[in-house]
């Protein structure tokens, strides 16, 4: 796969010294979490298989392969020359599409700050459009200098660890508005602002993932984010791509799959822990999901672990 976007010559310098940096302070590990608050690094030496996970708020960067990310029934696909930004905490299917031994993929994702970003967007008196319709949740944008170059920043602060606390802050927030002032800043704004349908949305996310496993009653739902049924409904698909039962199941499963295989819970005791009644449905549903009955997944799961 390839991208026709050509980068310049500086931001190829860029993302190269960028892909370096990443590189040395990952050494051996294929995910770290650097040393500043909220900046993970990704390397992969090959493609990957697709994997299910929740994404929380985030930025994220490619320094070289090619990465695709699955929300419900849209595929964004993205290199070197674009970021993605992730508005709220989503269930994704996720895989790396393009790296190898002596070019692995590098990945940088960076956690966002809403309230940070809410204080940003009223200090610095940027404009937003403002929409009656709910954006999706994910965005791609093209990278430019500016935000790069504060990405290299943030990485070189892992080896001047005394100067994070100062620091980081500082160019994390330079980071939040330089993305507020490209084409995906009004994604953010909706998301940051109190009394927004994708804030109010975001509220009922917050509310599913914490009770993933509570039968879910979209009207009591759409009381708790002071919508109509039918506008919590439509407002809900357009920012998650998916419906809130959807979405419930997602969550469910995920969770079911991490019990099994962080907790070792057999299949028909973690039925009932995420909240469904039937182990056959449960079976089912999770064969569908991940492709392989929950048995034979985990034990898939487990002997590519051993292989990495």
């Amino acid at each position: 796969m390839s991208f026709s976007n050509q980068t310049s010559p500086e931001m190829q310098t860029g993302l190269n010294d960028l892909s370096r940096k990443a590189l040395a302070i990952a050494g051996d590990v294929n995910q770290i979490q650097t040393p500043v608050k909220g900046l993970v690094i990704n390397k992969w030496p090959h493609t990957t298989d697709p994997t299910s996970y929740s994404m929380k708020p985030s930025i994220c960067l490619i320094a070289q392969g090619v990465k695709r990310v699955i929300l419900g029934d849209e595929t964004y696909v993205y290199d070197a020359s674009q970021f993605l930004i992730s508005s709220v905490d989503l269930p994704i299917v996720a895989n790396i599409v393009e790296a190898q031994q002596d070019k692995p993929y590098v990945g940088i994702v960076l956690e966002l700050d809403l309230t940070e970003i809410s204080q940003l967007i009223v200090e610095s008196g940027l404009r937003f459009q403002t929409s009656k319709q709910s954006q999706t949740g994910i965005a791609l944008g093209e990278l430019n200098l500016p935000i790069l170059n504060a990405f290299q920043r943030l990485l070189d602060l892992c080896d001047d660890e005394e100067s994070i606390q100062i620091l980081a802050p500082a160019i994390k927030r330079e980071i939040f508005y330089r993305i507020l002032k490209t084409h995906q800043g009004q994604l953010l704004y909706q998301i940051a602002t109190a009394g927004s349908h994708s804030n109010q949305i975001s509220r009922a996310i917050d509310w599913l993932y914490s009770n993933y496993s509570e039968p879910l009653s979209i009207g009591e739902l759409a009381d708790y984010t002071g919508m109509s049924k039918s506008a919590f409904h439509n407002h809900f698909r357009s920012v998650t791509s998916m419906t809130p039962l959807q979405f419930q199941k997602k969550l469910r499963l995920n969770e079911a799959r991490r019990l099994m295989l962080t907790e070792n819970l057999d299949a028909s005791a973690t039925t009932y822990k995420v909240g469904y009644e039937s182990p056959s449905q449960f079976s089912r549903e999770y064969a569908r999901y991940f492709g392989l009955p929950p048995k034979k997944d985990i034990e898939a799961l487990r002997r590519q672990q051993l292989a990495s």
